[in-house]
């Protein structure tokens, strides 16, 4: 159901947990969807505590909880961390759906946003590219193809989008791309992650790839719009397993 009002922190619904525990259950959720993925060491505790808007103090309870429960193992040390160990357990379903059902009227508005903005990014940078921008994007393409893990991947990714969004000559647009990226995200600015995904990113990347460096506009907006439907698909998935699950 589409709710008919605005968010706002009065109207919300109380949070009676307390923020690590809000925190774990996000990261949870980013694992369960992929944007974490088994073996990748999460972003350090003070890049999470920025993104999330948070403490480190909120963010090492966090940690420290989901290692307990299986999730991650913090390796101590100079380059140590917390590392993904699970993808999925059985006690997760509960967790992901409760994220999920908070936040999903949230969500149905970014994939209606993102469905609006991201075309209108493809067809404006299809009109107004130059050719540093095309060598941009195309460079990004290149990255993703060669990128060999999962952090690899990501930061092909995010310049590709990112090339693609400064070739409309637009900050506004660029960072308001940015802004919608994270939200979809749960505030971990990162994609879901498969083998299946990354081929069909592949593919896709460099179809729009093609068609800015074309001015084809149009097609460079359709193509965008199938894109980014990869995200709103995992999501989707997910709540019905979750479902399934519970």
């Amino acid at each position: 159901m589409t709710p008919d009002r605005s968010p706002g922190p009065l109207l919300g619904p109380l949070q009676l947990r307390t923020t690590g525990e809000q925190i774990a259950e996000r990261l949870v959720t980013a694992i369960a969807l992929g944007e974490f993925v088994p073996g990748q060491r999460l972003p350090p505790e003070r890049a999470l505590a920025t993104m999330l808007g948070v403490s480190r103090r909120s963010v090492r309870e966090a940690l420290h909880s989901l290692a307990g429960d299986g999730y991650v193992e913090i390796v101590r040390g100079r380059n140590g961390g917390a590392v993904v160990r699970a993808s999925w357990l059985p006690r997760s379903a509960e967790l992901v759906r409760r994220t999920l059902g908070e936040n999903w009227a949230v969500f149905e508005w970014l994939f209606d946003l993102r469905q609006l903005i991201e075309p209108l990014i493809a067809r404006t940078a299809a009109r107004r590219r130059s050719a540093h921008d095309v060598e941009q994007i195309q460079n990004a393409c290149a990255r993703y193809r060669a990128a060999g893990d999962r952090e690899a991947s990501r930061a092909a990714d995010a310049a590709l989008h990112a090339a693609v969004a400064d070739a409309t000559g637009n900050p506004y647009l660029a960072n308001l791309s940015r802004q919608i990226r994270a939200q979809v995200s749960l505030g971990f600015e990162a994609e879901p992650y498969s083998r299946s995904i990354r081929e069909r990113a592949i593919v896709q990347h460099e179809e729009l790839a093609a068609a800015i460096a074309a001015r084809r506009p149009e097609q460079a907006a359709e193509l965008a719009r199938r894109h980014f439907m990869l995200t709103e698909r995992a999501l989707r998935a997910l709540a019905r397993r979750v479902e399934a699950e519970s």
